[in-house]
């Protein structure tokens, strides 16, 4: 990493501060270089993406789309973005792809912008039940001002009540009908649904960001086969890309791919961070040839994880259907709303075991839940095993269960983690460490 000098006129205090600056990107860095990163919405990327986004396409603009600018200077980019476009369609099986969208939230109001308007309709999954808090009036439904009906949730399954939720759509009538969660273990049962809405005329959104990769990978559902009229998702969950978003249709319908690019700009972007661009077109040529295996390897890798959790003595949700079929496993500690997924998630940090505490069904209080939303994608993506995956859930068991001293737990953690820090299901795998210094 850079480091810093004075310059021409450069104060003491300033050159201070500016190291203090770059020694927490670094403890930040160390952070996740020597232990486990198991956030579920997190991943990491490969040595030639993080080349391209620190290149200087940083700081280029490229408004419009390929061949249409308002900038000079930009045909260079219009060869990766139209690059891009035609992998995106390759990768996902779709007649229509845009790859500007800065991240899954702002597919999502931009999705939401070409789908509606101001005062119509809209059901989708609660937060409580694991819905995106863009799918909720505090998010990009509320920003669109648009009329929230909820599903009814089965929390055995740990997906949307397929009846009560058929007879929701029927009856509130929606302009939008849209699916898809945060916590998302299971594939969601959508042809009866989407089916539903046809009925009353609805469009059918899936947000994919979390199980985008699973989705292209062939490894969870096929929504735009399933119903789906758009897809929207991350490009840096399950799919191991830069930070960014996809908007993806089944529609070959010429009018409404206008109307979804320009819901894109000049709808939610201007300029739309070209670096990313162009990193995530490059992760989509990787995906084309490595992202089956991680895919399957990821929900291998997350099964058993669960598995092995359960043995330990945790208490892992959806144990009727195998714990999940994602890159996620739920873990309850303690009564609703007890704050117990907080004290889990701090102990594990301090043994090195990067988490999130989760609202679980049942849950009301956001920063005091119960739960645990666990992911594998990024340790499967340098090379973690199932039979690593039973060492971590040990490892868990002496922090949680047995209540060994986290910091000598964190040394374990380093050791397994040591042996893992090249990054897998890219181009140049070997070239160098998956976490730069």
């Amino acid at each position: 990493m850079t480091q810093v000098s004075g310059g021409w006129g450069a104060s003491e205090e300033n050159l201070q501060l500016a190291e203090d600056i770059l020694a927490a990107v670094r403890s930040s860095g160390a952070l996740y270089r020597n232990g486990l990163g198991m956030i579920a919405s997190e991943n990491i990327i490969s040595p030639a993406v993080r080349d391209i986004v620190g290149s200087d396409l940083h700081g280029r603009y490229a408004e419009g789309l390929p061949g249409k600018r308002y900038y000079q200077g930009c045909e260079d980019f219009d060869t990766i973005e139209a690059l891009g476009i035609e992998l995106a369609q390759e990768v996902f099986q779709a007649p229509f792809a845009n790859i500007q969208s800065t991240s899954g939230t702002v597919s999502n109001i931009g999705a939401l912008k070409a789908l509606a308007q101001p005062g119509d309709a809209i059901t989708a999954v609660s937060t409580a039940d694991g819905g995106h808090i863009s799918h909720a009036r505090m998010g990009a439904v509320g920003l669109r001002d648009l009329n929230l009906t909820t599903y009814p949730w089965d929390e055995e399954r740990m997906e949307p009540d397929i009846d009560a939720a058929c007879k929701t759509i029927r009856e509130v009538q929606p302009k939008v009908a849209l699916f898809g969660q945060s916590v998302f273990l299971f594939p969601t049962p959508l042809r009866e649904m989407a089916d539903a809405a046809k009925e009353v005329g609805a469009a059918v959104m899936y947000d994919g960001a979390h199980v985008l990769g699973l989705i292209a990978g062939g490894q969870f559902q096929d929504p735009l086969r399933e119903g789906a009229d758009l897809m929207t998702g991350s490009s840096h969950k399950t799919f191991p890309g830069p930070q960014g978003g996809f908007l993806l249709s089944s529609s070959e319908d010429t009018s409404f791919q206008r109307r979804l690019n320009t819901a894109m700009f000049p709808g939610v972007c201007s300029s739309y961070h070209l670096h990313h661009v162009a990193g995530k077109v490059m992760a989509l040529a990787e995906f084309k040839e490595y992202g089956e295996a991680y895919a399957r390897d990821t929900v291998a890798n997350a099964q058993a994880f669960a598995a092995a959790l359960a043995s330990e003595g945790f208490d892992v949700l959806a144990e009727s259907r195998g714990y999940t079929a994602s890159h996620q496993v739920l873990t309850r500690h303690g009564a609703l709303d007890s704050g117990a997924g907080a004290k889990a998630a701090q102990l594990l940090e301090d043994a090195g075991i990067i988490t999130n505490m989760n609202m679980l069904p049942g849950d009301t209080k956001a920063l005091a839940p119960s739960g645990l939303r666990l992911g594998v994608q990024e340790l499967t993506r340098v090379g973690f095993s199932p039979q690593d995956m039973e060492e971590v859930a040990r490892m868990y068991a002496r922090v949680l269960l047995h209540h060994e001293d986290p910091a000598v737990v964190r040394k374990d953690v380093q050791s397994l983690k040591a042996n893992h820090q090249t990054i897998r299901y890219c181009f140049n795998e070997d070239e160098r460490s998956g976490y730069p210094e």
